[in-house]
């Protein structure tokens, strides 16, 4: 220190620092922890740019490396230290797809943002290549079509299932033409079924498809997809259905409702309302036996399974009836048939479908297993002669209705199914049924079959169930269908046959 008590200037400045490093022995290289020798000759390294690197002290810091908790590595989210400064985090990268940098208005060098649980997927996955996306669209569906659910990866609109129709269409009007209103509900696919109906009137035809295809029997029969008869119909003895109505589910399943076989009401309507005949037809009730015919020949050739439906056992005319539509059905066309006559194929082979027989409003008697022997017995000796496929695709006994009874009680049992009558319209028999002790008043009345409910849903299944033979002599779309449909009803109505028998019934 100086006399007025301040230190030198250069006693432990920088130079004085410089002295005693150089004044220092230098160790032996094993023990030189501190980098290269001093004493060498310091010759100054050219930067990039050509300067000289600066002379003064060397400073060595030692590297601190900032890394966040296991926990928040996964975060994304911008974190922001209890010290104010944000932290780093990873860059994130947007992807855009292939086809966005061509639009007009989209510049190519700008990525469309991506959020939320999209950026978090593309940090994982990086980038991955373009897939196609397929779309189905037709006409009538562009709402469907815009609202469906945006992949937020690719950018473009999913895979959307079909439409689901909210009620029936035409497929034959009233006055037997031919509707295309159903084309729109098509696919180009081949695994489909197709169940059609026939039956008297008032036996319950529109509520069974009805709960076949898209309803429960909780809900409103005015909601029901196939229009049910309103009281005001039922008090005037009318019929709802007219024609061939029309209705596909979402499991390609194609259900035809037609309008009741040799019906009084329709020919009641063209008695009293004066309606002009068509010139082949010269008698009202003629005409009306004609109608049937043609759908039930229709149904015979274009369905996979026909559901006949009576409300009580048995009216012989019905099967008479049948096997008058059997030999009047169109032949099957062949490979090498161009028309649409009755004539027949050139194989041999012959298109049947199979054929139900369902008991609708059945009583409590009816379930009993002596009767149901014989309504089997009765059913399968009057339909001997028939090539419709009447036996061996369902069976009450596998349902476990009857748990009591094996396969070999029915010796030959056919495809015989019961359904009891609603619960909301036989309530009041079970009410009274019930009625009796006070402790037996409790409980429901005994009906001696399951709820109607389980027994529709077991009925379903067996339907939904059987196979699904070839209708043609190639495999048919559903839109190929139609048009075999199409074909098949236009050579019904101009058989032949049916002019033949029409003139015989005259």
């Amino acid at each position: 220190m100086s006399e007025s008590g301040h230190s030198q200037p250069g006693m432990y400045g920088q130079g004085r620092r410089r002295r005693r490093r150089r004044d220092r022995d230098p160790g032996p290289p094993a023990q030189n922890l501190s980098g290269p020798s001093r004493d060498r000759d310091y010759v100054p390294r050219e930067r990039r740019d050509g300067s000289e690197e600066p002379t003064g002290p060397l400073l060595q810091k030692t590297p601190i490396i900032l890394a966040k908790p296991p926990g928040e590595r996964v975060c994304v989210s911008f974190i922001v230290p209890a010290s104010g400064a944000p932290s780093l985090e990873k860059p994130i990268m947007l992807i855009k797809t292939r086809d966005e940098g061509g639009k007009p208005g989209n510049p190519p060098d700008v990525a469309p943002s991506v959020s939320g649980a999209g950026t978090a997927k593309l940090e994982r996955e990086g980038q991955r290549p373009t897939q196609p996306v397929y779309q189905i669209q037709n006409r009538g569906m562009g709402s469907a079509a815009s609202g469906g659910a945006v992949d937020p990866v690719i950018g473009q609109t999913k895979l959307l299932p079909p439409e689901k129709m909210k009620h029936s269409i035409k497929l034959v009007d009233d006055q037997m033409n031919w509707c295309d209103s159903a084309m729109e509900y098509l696919r180009d696919q081949t695994d489909m079924l197709v169940v059609g109906v026939i039956g008297l009137q008032g036996t319950g035809k529109s509520t069974i498809m009805s709960l076949l295809s898209a309803n429960s029997p909780e809900e409103d029969q005015r909601a029901y997809v196939f229009r049910a008869q309103t009281q005001e119909i039922k008090e005037r003895a009318g019929n709802q259905s007219s024609g061939i109505d029309f209705y596909i589910t979402q499991e390609r399943v194609i259900f035809l409702d037609t309008q009741p076989i040799l019906s009084p009401s329709i020919l009641d309507h063209l008695i009293n309302n004066d309606r002009k005949l068509p010139p082949e037809y010269s008698l009202p009730h003629t005409y009306v036996e004609m109608q049937s015919l043609q759908i039930t020949a229709f149904l015979f050739t274009v369905c996979h399974v026909v559901i006949v439906i009576q409300d009580w056992f048995t009216d012989i005319n019905l099967y008479r009836f049948l096997q008058t539509a059997e030999m009047l059905k169109p032949s099957t066309p062949s490979a090498s048939h161009d028309s649409t006559g009755s004539s027949g194929a050139d194989d041999g082979s012959e298109y049947y479908p199979h054929i139900v027989f369902l008991q609708n409003k059945a009583r409590r008697e009816e379930f009993c297993p002596r009767n149901l022997k014989k309504m089997h017995k009765a059913v399968d000796k009057l339909m001997a002669h028939s090539h419709l496929k009447y036996k061996g695709t369902l069976s009450m006994l596998d349902c476990n209705i009857f748990p009591g009874l094996n396969r070999d009680y029915l010796e030959t049992e056919v495809n015989l199914f019961l359904l009891p009558m609603m619960e909301n319209d036989g309530e009041d028999a079970l009410t009274r049924a019930g009625s009796g002790p006070p402790l037996f008043s409790l409980l429901p009345g005994y009906r001696g079959h399951p709820s109607f409910s389980s027994l529709v849903s077991k009925f379903r299944s067996q339907i939904l169930a059987m196979s699904r033979s070839q209708l043609s002599h190639t495999i048919l779309t559903e839109k190929n269908w139609f048009h075999y449909a199409a074909r098949i009803w236009d050579g019904v109505k101009k058989s032949s046959a049916l002019s033949e028998y029409s003139r015989l019934l005259s």
